[in-house]
């Protein structure tokens, strides 16, 4: 039996480089062969086993799994790449608990994917302390197509002193978050699409008077329920900084507009468009009652419209979701943050003394054999192939759904993950998606100032340090509160100034002084 943290390879031969346009791509049980379809000399065909930890991501065929490990799609994976995996599940919930748990106990698989680059809160400094191997020499002779595919400037978001330190899945486009609105429901309403905040507030109160019981769905933290903070720029998040004065700032210490999109929350919570336990809602939780048919708006990911939409009309068949411009505040903009170009990673423990393998499962990946089987399955059972068209059997269970989104997001590792473009690319909703990326998604989105690697003065004190998409929790602590009516908005400024006295003031001084020396600064996107 396979056991977390053990490794086990039978002894394996030295890998060729891949040489040349004509190669295929490699993998244990397909090596590289050149231009005469031969294995590239020097190839092996052993078994690589390895256990490797990845996040929950809160997908339900994920947690649900009784066992992960016997999955019909990670068996299947096993087999066409001739590997064994033992994967580790963390928890959504508690991945970045989990995670510095896991360093602090040395239990480390392999393969260990993160949630970004090497400087992530998550990886608790493993990187810098040697956990992990550099990965250049190995993706030279082994991960030549990963080299080729891969963006240059990704490799940099996961390089450490001029070394590449795992093998990303990226993003090509930032704009990933969006606005989604029941259409079917805006089209009983007879109002037009909303634009401002003011026009949001009152689509939101005409769903109330409809019947709708959470116009705006809400969700703890305010993750994925944080629409107007974008609307009046001030994200309270790791990568939003800005210039005031001569001093760099995080966008939150805008008291003004802050005060005013709190103001808009409480209004919100006040007339009961906003679920009232919006602040205890879980991932689960919020999915589960959009999906039963009890939310009006709401954001969450563009690429998932088609999947989450065929899972709402198991509850309400008449249901259509949209994608809608963001509200827009007073500059005239609006949006969702802007992620980083990688979205996930994948570092091989230092200890794994035969990494080729690993390299090769990976390289496998950005393969047109992967990119079929994890977009459309196996061949026979999930489409069929006529005159060199795909005739794909699209999943219509909320179960299939689920299922469809778990190989295409979960299992499927490396890859651009903007968006499936070979299930959108087959039907007229499909190509309309593409089409919101291009003239809704690529016309929005905030970005800031930020800093890479990521300022040590949030290191002394978790209490005020944010993360990608959450708020220091002296600064959430507030918002919260302040939502509910527990603290008035106007005290807003007292809360900046408590950031401040806990370490604030240090975080400001060293963003300015490495502004100021252009040291690590990342500029906005937009």
């Amino acid at each position: 039996m396979k056991k977390w943290g053990s490794f086990t390879l039978a002894a394996l031969l030295a890998l060729g480089t891949l040489t040349g346009c004509a190669q295929e791509a490699a993998t244990p049980e397909k090596p590289a062969t050149n231009s005469e379809g031969k294995a590239a000399e020097g190839t092996d065909q052993g078994k690589a086993e390895f256990s490797i930890s990845m996040r929950t991501l809160a997908f339900n065929h994920v947690e649900k799994s009784p066992n992960i490990n016997e999955d019909k799609w990670v068996k299947k994976l096993e087999e066409i790449t001739n590997t064994d995996l033992d994967i580790v599940l963390v928890p959504h919930k508690d991945y970045e608990q989990k995670m510095l748990q896991m360093f602090a106990t040395n239990d480390i698989p392999d393969v260990v994917q993160g949630s970004g680059g090497v400087n992530g809160k998550e990886m608790g400094g493993s990187v810098q302390a040697g956990v992990f191997q550099p990965l250049d020499d190995l993706l030279q002779e082994h991960g030549q197509n990963l080299l080729k595919v891969i963006p240059k400037d990704v490799w940099a978001n996961v390089s450490y002193e001029g070394k590449i330190y795992a093998i990303p899945e990226w993003l090509s486009n930032p704009s990933r978050r969006a606005t989604w609105i029941r259409m079917d429901l805006l089209e009983k309403s007879g109002l037009p699409v909303p634009v401002t905040v003011d026009d949001y507030m009152n689509v939101m109160r005409k769903f109330k008077e409809m019947g709708v019981e959470n116009p705006y769905m809400g969700r703890e933290n305010f993750r994925y329920s944080d629409t107007f903070f974008g609307a009046y720029d001030v994200f309270p998040y790791q990568s939003m900084f800005e210039k005031q004065g001569d001093q760099i700032v995080p966008k939150f210490m805008d008291n003004e507009n802050m005060m005013q999109a709190l103001t808009t929350y409480k209004t919100m919570y006040d007339e009961g468009l906003i679920n009232k336990e919006f602040a205890t809602i879980n991932p689960t939780k919020f999915k589960e009652t959009i999906l039963s048919g009890k939310a009006g708006i709401w954001t969450m990911n563009a690429n998932e419209l088609l999947q989450w939409e065929q899972q709402l009309k198991a509850a309400v068949p008449d249901a259509k979701v949209a994608i809608i411009p963001s509200p827009v505040g007073p500059d005239g903009s609006g949006g969702h943050y802007l992620y980083g170009s990688v979205s996930r990673a994948y570092f091989i423990n230092q200890k794994v003394e035969n990494p080729e393998k690993i390299i090769q499962f990976f390289d496998w990946m950005v393969s047109e054999e992967a990119e079929k089987f994890f977009s459309f399955g196996i061949e026979g059972e999930n489409y069929t192939v006529e005159n060199g068209k795909i005739n794909y059997k699209a999943p219509v269970t909320p179960q299939e759904v689920d299922e469809e989104r778990y190989r295409q997001a979960f299992l499927w590792m490396v890859q651009d993950t903007t968006y499936n473009k070979g299930t959108l690319e087959l039907s007229e909703q499909g190509q309309k998606l593409i089409k919101v990326y291009d003239d809704v998604l690529a016309k929005e989105g905030r970005d800031g100032i930020s800093f890479e690697p990521r300022l040590d003065a949030f290191q002394k004190n978790p209490d005020i340090s944010p993360i990608s998409d959450q708020a220091p929790p002296v600064i959430l602590n507030h918002m919260v509160k302040i939502v509910y009516g527990k603290e008035p908005v106007s005290d807003w400024p007292k809360a900046v100034e408590e950031w401040k006295s806990k370490g604030g003031d240090e975080v400001i001084k060293e963003a300015t002084e490495k502004y100021n020396n252009q040291q690590g600064v990342l500029e906005p996107r937009r």
